[in-house]
């Protein structure tokens, strides 16, 4: 994984693991990868990987099994689904909008260009999932 300088690594690589709760490839109850492979996988220190870990701990997304490992909670994708709203209305927002009045364009420029991406989006992924059957 390559990391950004604006963002501390242990948040960036708690990113990664909620996107896979979002994306569901990880479902409550199921165990992640140990902070030890996670460690190894990014390429971090395992202080690193254990702050990432006490982080989403803390957030009740993930729960640890003493000896077992960690495992998403219950309420895991709907706890993440809620952090990811709340850091994404106060921190991009805010540079998604002084973006739209630097550049003169309007919500329904991008409501436009939404949905035209969508449902080009759409159309691959209904092609792909259609293909793969």
């Amino acid at each position: 994984m390559e990391f950004k300088d604006n963002k501390a690594i242990y948040l960036q690589i708690a990113d990664h693991i909620c996107e896979n709760i979002l994306l569901q490839k990880w479902n409550a109850n199921e165990k992640i990868p140990s902070v030890r492979e996670t460690a190894v996988h990014m390429e971090v220190n395992p202080n690193t990987a254990m702050r990432t870990f006490s982080y989403l701990q803390d957030q009740g997304i993930i729960f640890n099994k003493r000896g077992i490992g960690y495992f998403v909670t219950e309420e895991g994708f709907n706890k993440t689904l809620m952090l990811k709203k709340e850091i994404f209305i106060k921190e991009e927002l805010p540079v998604f909008f002084k973006t739209l009045e630097l550049l003169n364009m309007t919500l329904e420029d991008i409501k436009g260009i939404y949905q035209q991406e969508y449902k080009n989006n759409s159309a691959l992924n209904n092609r792909k999932n259609h293909e793969d059957k």
